[in-house]
């Protein structure tokens, strides 16, 4: 954990700063999440970086938590305006799974690739989870032939780029191992596509 808090804690003012690459994308996938999410929803966003998305989605429903492994990556999510009920905490991955709650809804955006065992993850979120909740999520498959050259451009530059400081753990998977593992933790896949083509937004719900 402290390895990885410290690369994000690094990064975190630049990170805040930077555009988002591909913002019809994010759009289209923040009003798809949207549309899932009931006014009176408790809302745990696993990953929420500097909080950009969980301060969007405050407003729609009755409380989120927003969760990250790296506190500099809080403190920004915190200084944010919002109109809704939004909490963020410092906290790893593994940790923010295991939360009471309860929760309706689970978020987490750009996250599993990011972890060396997601599939604990996902046990642990179908757990929290009531019978019917959903796991929105949104996922780089790296290993996904879809990508084509610019999945194996991004498999050579991580080791040195890792060895810099410039890069976090990275674990490469395809959408079917993915898609595969979240059916295997126990969820239904009601919604999936690509936006952009190498990560694989999910909305999975518990059986």
């Amino acid at each position: 954990m402290t390895n990885a808090a410290s690369f994000w804690d690094k990064i975190a003012p630049k990170y805040a700063t930077d555009p988002i690459k591909d913002m019809e994308s994010y759009e289209y996938t923040l009003g798809r999440t949207l549309s899932y999410l009931m006014s009176m929803d408790r809302v745990l966003e696993v990953g929420c970086g500097t909080g950009n998305t969980a301060t969007q989605i405050a407003p729609h429903v009755g409380q989120i938590t927003g969760t990250d492994i790296s506190p500099a990556m809080i403190d920004i999510a915190r200084a944010r305006p919002t109109t809704g009920d939004v909490r963020f905490e410092a906290m790893s991955a593994e940790e923010a799974v295991k939360l009471p709650g309860p929760f309706e809804v689970v978020l987490a955006f750009n996250l599993f690739h990011l972890v060396a065992k997601f599939e604990d993850i996902l046990a642990d979120i179908h757990r929290q989870l009531p019978k019917g909740g959903y796991l929105i999520s949104k996922t780089p498959c790296l290993a996904d032939p879809v990508i084509g050259f610019k999945r194996h451009l991004i498999r050579a530059m991580i080791p040195p780029m890792k060895m810099l400081g410039k890069a976090p753990d990275v674990r490469f998977f395809t959408q079917k191992y993915f898609e595969d593992s979240l059916t295997f933790a126990g969820f239904d896949i009601v919604e999936a596509g690509n936006f952009p083509a190498m990560s694989r937004y999910i909305v999975a719900r518990k059986q």
